[in-house]
């Protein structure tokens, strides 16, 4: 897999000035003369049109004073009309007359024995060597001031020059040095009561704890830092401190929150008329957008900045923006316009002199170039980036560009030569601890060897590499939940095909399984779900801390060439993965979210129900150099098979996006031709495999584009008859030892075996009302007499939490929300289930007490084709509820009439009295309503996920 780098703007700018202090108000003498009353007069206007910060018109001022000084050769004066206009052309940019006229003060203040106006000269030309880069020199002059301040007893100065000592070590890489001086500056600016200079340590030691991957610890200085800022009324450095806490949530993978810092400082800069500063955040925000995936809106911000960068003169920024654009189009397959805009970055980045940012760029317009098909210009292009990421030490980029030379190369079929360039990569990511790349690298390996009939080897780097990657999995930053299958589901398809290919199913299901269950368990840390035991949630929650801290190191990786840091990323990382483990041993309840070595087939299997047929599809699609196909495994206990078939991946998509829509719609009448074919892709392969298991319960595992599927639509055109009609079908999450344990283990609360608590409308008026839903609730007690039933402003979720214990069956017909985005029709944030005093987070599931519950069954909500987590759809609203406790879960794919959900119900209760398992009682409605010429819209959408029984 080839690599487009990105050439972002570090998100946050970090105004944290020099603390440049203009002078003391001077105190004057009585005057002898005219000439004298006019210099103080003129020095005092000066000092009042810099405050104002009109610094034209202050060094006019300033230069009359210095004239008229000169004339009275007096020196102090003089020195400080100098200090004057040094200080207001360094406010312009002129740095070199900035340094000129502070020159020129220094000896005068020495002449006239003025240390405090000494060190304060000294001050001004620390900043300006500091704002040039010039940091040695910047060092050696503060150190000048530092004694001068404290000799004069001037704390307010002792701690501004510390602070920008602080700065100076910060900048050269030596953090220990510049905390310990910020240390020392801190309590001095409280001491003098400085509340604007104890905020810009603050900000700074925040900054350094962000750059050490602290992200905590930044959090923690950030937020002391804000309130001051806004105690002293600096909307500026406000807005930078707001600008830089969005950095840290992005950098923890709190997109959100980060979106919601950055556009409180936006208006802020754009209030303050601070253009530099409201077009670095309007970058940020694209930057925010862009891995959400959201690319037409970070499209917008980056236009917005674009303009604003060429308003302000900051070419380099530009060109970082203008990356950014040409990346978004890439990412939307749009690759001639990403190349214009890469074509546009790259001379500006020549001009500004960033090499690194002009290899980046190189390397992005060469893996556009290959994406065309122009193989020659992409190797050129890859080339000169390689010679330059070498020539500046980027070993970062420069194992990127070779990985994507490799690529380029086992494309053309010269599979020697790739294999040469990913083993320059590999030992280059190892070295700079670049797990990803390492992961990526082992990946194509792999692949060039399965393609070069290397089993052995192929097997052995794809497994390498996905280790790795379900390693990286482990942390809580979306961009990796969200990119994670896209990014290796290619290694693991071309693994999973090469097992089978090799006969050895169990291996093979074990990753399947494996990236079935880490996907699901990703899910419930992307809503933040809890576990029931205190101690494990704590467990987790520090542990996740952590893991935040390993992945924003990773991160600065990019930035930090320092030679500790690959170390202290290792380091970290063995941390971290110790503590997974010994977590997962303790507290079995959350092992799943740390799994990272597959389960032991044999032992899955054995917990299948006897008389269960358990069918797992797994599209083995879209890997290069390899052929199409989809595995079926087919589970019954104790015993796996595997059944390969090959595909076009291009009709299955549209067949499966065209049926979606057919069986939706009651007014299609298509469905059975279009549910015909899919019934000869998906079922036809294995149908006589089924027939000779002879099952009770047909148990289907749905992953990826399959999962909003409802397979019992199928339709058999050689029978007339639809998969439902032939077998009970439920659905599982995934097989796993708790999926399916035996029914016997019961928790240790009585339930009432034959009986149901109902909740039905909560909320009886719109857009809420679900009048239908008091009528099914209340048909549930005249079926089951035992069963308690609550509606309208009865139903509340502390009346559920304290009955859900008493009940094995609990059915809820209210709505629920389960997407990303809040459900507006109907007024529910989302992740919610509607009760009649406040909603349920489903995040806090496992805290309902479900243990024992038979099961759950969600009437009213719009569960699985609204649900927009990675595609994970009701198996991940489900996978919750089994994780809580819950042995099985109904809810709809999508929203049906009220009557006809009421029916359903009804039906499927009474079967339930008659004796029926869950999984025949359903079936035996759905049935009924068949019969009745019913369109699947209306029969097909309540599943049944989890044990059937």
């Amino acid at each position: 897999m080839k690599k487009i780098l990105p050439s972002f703007l570090a998100l946050g700018i970090y105004l944290t000035p020099l603390t440049v202090i203009l002078m003391a108000q001077p105190t004057w003498g009585q005057t002898q003369n005219s000439q004298v009353q006019e210099a103080e007069r003129l020095l005092e206007q000066g000092v009042q049109l810099t405050q104002q910060q009109k610094h034209q018109q202050a060094i006019q001022i300033f230069q009359q004073a210095l004239t008229i000084s000169r004339e009275l050769k007096d020196q102090k004066r003089e020195a400080i009309a100098l200090v004057g206009l040094g200080f207001n052309y360094n406010a312009l940019g002129e740095k070199q007359k900035a340094l000129d006229y502070f020159n020129q003060s220094l000896p005068l203040y020495r002449a006239v024995g003025d240390r405090s106006g000494e060190a304060l000269t000294l001050n001004n030309i620390g900043g300006v060597y500091d704002t040039l880069g010039e940091k040695q020199k910047a060092l050696d002059i503060y150190n000048q001031a530092l004694p001068l301040r404290r000799a004069v007893g001037d704390r307010f100065g002792e701690a501004t020059t510390l602070n920008n000592i602080g700065r100076v070590y910060d900048d050269l890489g030596e953090k220990q040095k510049a905390l310990d001086i910020y240390n020392q500056a801190l309590p001095l600016r409280r001491a003098v009561g400085d509340r604007s200079g104890e905020a810009n340590t603050l900000n700074n030691i925040g900054k350094l704890y962000n750059d050490l991957g602290e992200n905590q610890k930044a959090l923690s200085f950030y937020n002391q830092a804000l309130p001051l800022w806004r105690a002293v009324g600096d909307r500026t450095r406000e807005a930078n401190t707001l600008n830089s806490i969005g950095f840290v949530y992005h950098a923890l993978g709190e997109k959100q929150k980060a979106l919601d810092f950055y556009n409180q400082a936006l208006p802020l800069w754009r209030a303050v008329g601070d253009r530099s500063g409201e077009v670095t955040t309007l970058n940020n925000i694209g930057g925010v957008y862009s891995a959400l995936g959201q690319k037409q809106k970070a499209l917008d911000f980056y236009n917005q900045a674009l303009p604003l960068w060429r308003a302000v003169g900051d070419r380099t920024s530009e060109a970082t923006t203008l990356n950014n654009i040409g990346g978004v189009y890439n990412a939307l397959g749009e690759k001639q316009k990403a190349l214009d805009f890469y074509n546009q970055a790259l001379p500006l980045k020549r001009a500004g002199g960033n090499r690194s940012g002009e290899a980046t760029t190189l390397n992005n317009i060469g893996f556009v170039y290959d994406a065309l098909g122009q193989k020659q210009k992409a190797l050129n292009f890859y080339n000169q980036a390689l010679s330059i990421f070498r020539s500046v030490g980027n070993r970062s980029s420069e194992a990127t560009t070779l990985n994507n030379i490799g690529v380029f190369y086992d494309d053309l079929g010269e599979k020697q030569k790739a294999l040469d360039f990913h083993n320059q990569a590999l030992p280059l990511r190892r070295a700079v601890s670049d797990r990803a790349g390492e992961a990526d690298t082992l990946g194509n390996i792999g692949v060039l060897f399965q393609s070069t009939n290397r089993p052995t080897q192929a097997i052995a780097n794809l497994q390498q590499s996905l280790q790795i990657s379900l390693e990286m999995r482990r942390g809580l930053q979306r961009e990796n939940r969200q990119n994670f299958l896209q990014e290796n589901g290619a290694y693991a398809t071309a693994l999973v095909d090469i097992l089978i290919n090799q006969k050895k199913y169990n291996q093979a299901f074990e990753w399947v399984n494996l990236f079935t269950t880490a996907d699901l368990a990703d899910y419930t840390r992307l809503i933040n779900a809890k576990v029931a035991n205190p101690e494990a949630q704590k467990a987790l929650d520090n542990w996740s801390i952590k893991n935040q801290q390993l992945e924003s190191l990773r991160q600065q990786l990019q930035s930090d060439r320092s030679e500790s840091l690959p170390q202290q990323i290792r380091q970290l990382e063995a941390q971290v993965y110790s503590d997974a483990e010994k977590i997962s041993r303790r507290f079995p309840e959350v092992a799943e979210l740390f799994e990272t070595t597959p389960a032991d087939i044999k032992n899955l299997t054995s917990s299948i129900p006897t008389g269960t047929v358990v069918v797992q599809p797994v599209l083995l699609t879209n890997v290069r150099n390899m052929p199409n196909n989809v595995a079926f495994f087919i589970f019954t206990k104790g015993e796996l098979s595997v059944i390969k078939k090959s595909i076009d991946p291009t009709k299955f998509n549209k067949l499966l996006t065209q049926y979606l829509e057919q069986v939706q719609d009651d007014g299609n009448a298509s469905y059975a031709e279009t549910g015909g074919e899919l019934y000869d892709i998906l079922i036809r392969p294995i149908e006589d495999k089924i027939k000779a298991l002879s099952p009770k319960q047909l148990s289907i595992i749905a992953t990826g584009k399959l999962r909003h599927l409802p397979f019992e639509t199928l339709y058999d055109s050689k029978t007339n008859q639809f998969l439902i009609q032939k077998y009970p079908v439920n659905y599982l999450t995934r097989i796993s030892n708790n999926s399916l344990k035996s029914p016997g283990v019961q928790n240790a609360v009585p339930r009432k075996p034959q009986a149901v608590l109902a909740f039905g409308n909560p909320v009886p008026r719109d857009p809420q009302n679900l009048p239908s839903a008091e009528i099914e609730v209340r048909k549930i007690k005249e079926i089951f007499p035992d069963s308690e039933v609550y509606i309208h402003n009865e139903a509340t979720l502390e009346k559920f939490r304290s009955q859900a214990l008493r009940f094995s069956f609990l059915h809820l017909a209210t709505h629920g929300c389960f997407k990303i985005e809040d459900c507006k029709k109907v007024d529910l944030l989302n992740n919610k289930l509607l009760f009649a005093d406040k909603p349920l987070d489903i995040a806090d599931a496992a805290l309902l007490g479900l243990q024992g519950t038979q099961l759950l069954i969600l009437s009213a909500c719009e569960t699985a084709v609204e649900t927009d987590f990675n595609g994970e759809g009701i198996a991940g609203v489900a996978y919750i509820f089994e994780r809580a406790g819950a042995k099985a879960v109904m809810a709809s794919l999508w929203k049906v009439e009220d009557k006809v959900t009421q029916e359903l119900m009804v039906d499927f209760y009474q079967n339930l009295k008659q004796g029926m398992s869950k999984g025949e009682a359903l079936q035996k409605a759905k049935l009924k309503l068949i019969k009745d010429d019913r369109h699947p819209f209306y029969w097909s959408p309540f599943v049944l996920i989890g044990d059937a029984r």
